[in-house]
């Protein structure tokens, strides 16, 4: 799919990235940016930093960098032509008739394919559930879960059959081809011939938010392994990207999700009316799963099993949604295992009860530690009066730590000014942990760093982020360097943009970067270039000696390069002759340079 660039600069340029993006994150002002805490990874402190001069974000802690066009398809999962729209429609644009690339042409046509693969196979196996073959799955939805025939229609579900090869040559018999067959992960193509992913099962259609089919789940009827099965990855499916039930829930008038472990607890809380309940598809709840709750909502009901392994993933589940910014509460099913067998045994409305009482995710950790000693025992007791002090230590703000403290001091009695005590102590010691302590857990990615950027590459970063900052070092600086010194080809192709749009008048860092929008390692890159922060007016000085510094090594090196590369005697003599006027050079940025 393709837009002029001329359309998409209208469609940037109408959409201010500090309002877009604020829509998503909590951003507060600092000097001429904003910060907040950066969407695409955890973080405690906001390094995550937006431009509204440079219309740029850039995270200084993960390197996530772009134009609103490229927050966009990375916040939303979108493809650039998708966000491009979307961004057109909020600022009311109206956008010509799609032309597609060749690849685009591919692109697309594979993926509404594999969407027409799985439409047609959730149609095929929707009918098959009201057939004698498919009674033994109908019996276990409507007979055993007490799912009603709506709630089939509606979730879609199904039954595949146990013959051999039954989907495959049904879905041959619609023209699809092995290639086709095999990338939508329903069948699997060897040499000895095809066989069927699902069969035997009662068949969970995954949709996305938009209602799409983009795989499937299939819980095994009788005694066979694995009891669930998902749908393997593919061009449409992506389980850590994706929720089941969100084509629901996101329409839900809640200001919470409920957040289960699987497709029937999701079912049947939506069958009781509770429309807001999502689940993860067969994996245990990821960061990219919280950040997917963040667009919709900011607080989560855990209503994981009962069971010492819903217990266990709810303690995982709880320090991801809180990195992410989502309050969490956990909601006892007991006596009962899960929110199907609670609902079928006690009704909607006690359920409600259950949700309005949940318990705040923090004290609940600490009710879950308590089980883990033997409290009528002195030794016991205070090894948990320690363990509840530690947990409270991580409380970096002092009235939060404080409010919990209390909270905790007196639903475990414990004297209150004895566990402050012992809190303060163990937030003492954790501060005054030696530097290079810390500093030992940052050196694997500073040395990540060093062997990725090398002291050239930084040098041509370095002064290309200059040049954007400052375009007058074009006029005092380009008779000792060009496009054609920097090595690194980025670079390279970065510095001809930048010093053909000073020379014309049209420099725009934000139109730059659109040009890399697919291929996010170079708009990582690039990104770093517009949005490195030098100093204010007072480090004028160091900013000119590190411009001059960045001139010198970027010349030796493409001199060295030439010197590798020459092809005579004479070539290597003016090289030599070059290099060596360059090292003995005095570059002034002030003015000109001189011998």
């Amino acid at each position: 799919m393709y837009y002029s660039d001329d359309i998409i600069e209208e469609v940037r340029s109408r959409n201010d990235i500090v309002d877009v993006i604020s829509t998503y994150v909590n951003l507060k002002r600092k000097g001429s940016s904003y910060f907040g805490l950066c969407p695409f990874h955890n973080e405690k402190t906001g390094s995550f930093s937006v431009s509204p001069g440079k219309q740029m974000y850039y995270c200084f802690g993960c390197g996530a960098g772009g134009n609103v066009i490229s927050f966009i398809m990375q916040y939303e999962n979108l493809t650039f032509p998708e966000a491009v729209q979307a961004l057109a429609k909020r600022s009311g644009i109206s956008l010509p008739e799609q032309e597609y690339t060749e690849a685009d042409r591919k692109e697309k046509s594979l993926k509404d394919t594999l969407l027409e693969i799985n439409k047609t196979a959730a149609t095929h196996f929707f009918h098959l559930l009201r057939t004698p073959e498919g009674r033994i799955a109908y019996e276990y939805l409507h007979g055993k879960r007490k799912l009603s025939d709506e709630t089939i229609r509606r979730f879609g579900l199904g039954y595949s059959s146990k013959r051999p090869g039954e989907l495959y040559r049904f879905l041959k018999s619609r023209g699809y081809g092995d290639d086709m067959l095999k990338q939508s992960g329903l069948v699997t193509i060897e040499e000895r011939g095809a066989r069927d992913k699902f069969w035997n099962r009662a068949m969970f259609p995954i949709m996305d938010a938009n209602s799409r089919v983009i795989g499937f789940g299939g819980r095994v009827m009788g005694d066979g392994e694995p009891k669930y099965l998902n749908s393997p990855e593919t061009k449409l499916f992506d389980k850590s990207r994706n929720l089941y039930g969100l084509n629901y829930a996101r329409s839900s008038r809640k200001d919470y999700f409920l957040l289960c472990e699987g497709y029937l607890d999701v079912i049947s809380l939506h069958q009781a009316g509770f429309t807001n309940a999502v689940a993860s598809l067969g994996t245990a709840l990821t960061a990219q799963h919280c950040l997917m709750l963040k667009r919709y909502v900011k607080q989560v009901v855990l209503t994981y099993d009962s069971d010492g392994a819903g217990v266990n993933a709810a303690r995982r589940a709880i320090p991801l949604l809180k990195e992410a910014g989502i309050t969490a509460k956990i909601l006892s099913m007991k006596p009962y295992k899960d929110p199907d067998e609670f609902i079928n045994a006690l009704g909607a409305e006690e359920y409600q009860k259950r949700i309005d009482n949940a318990r705040n995710s923090f004290l609940w950790e600490i009710d879950q530690e308590e089980k883990m000693y033997q409290t009528e025992d002195p030794g016991e007791k205070t090894r948990f009066y320690h363990a509840a002090a530690r947990k409270l230590s991580e409380f970096t703000e002092t009235l939060e730590r404080e409010n919990y403290l209390k909270a905790v001091a007196r639903e475990h009695m414990i004297p209150e000014e004895e566990l402050r005590r012992l809190v303060n102590t163990m937030g003492a010691e954790k501060h005054s942990a030696p530097a290079y302590d810390r500093d030992a857990y940052r050196v694997p990615s500073r040395k990540k760093s060093r062997e990725r950027d090398d002291a050239v590459q930084k040098s041509q970063r370095l002064f290309l982020t200059f040049l954007a900052e400052d375009p007058t070092l074009l006029r005092k600086t380009e008779h000792l360097l060009g496009p054609e010194d920097f090595t690194d080809p980025l670079y390279r192709e970065i510095a001809e943009k930048l010093y053909a749009g000073i020379r014309s008048g049209t420099m725009n860092a934000a139109a730059i970067l659109s040009s890399y929008a697919d291929d996010e390692e170079k708009e990582k890159k690039a990104a770093a270039v517009f949005h490195a922060t030098l100093g204010g007016e007072a480090e004028q000085e160091e900013k000119n000696k590190a411009a001059a510094d960045c001139i010198r090594r970027i010349r030796l090196e493409k001199l060295a390069v030439e010197a590798r590369q020459a092809s005579s005697i004479e070539e290597l003599q003016r090289i030599m002759k070059e290099q060596s006027e360059m090292k003995s050079m005095k570059i002034d940025i002030r003015g000109d340079s001189n011998d």
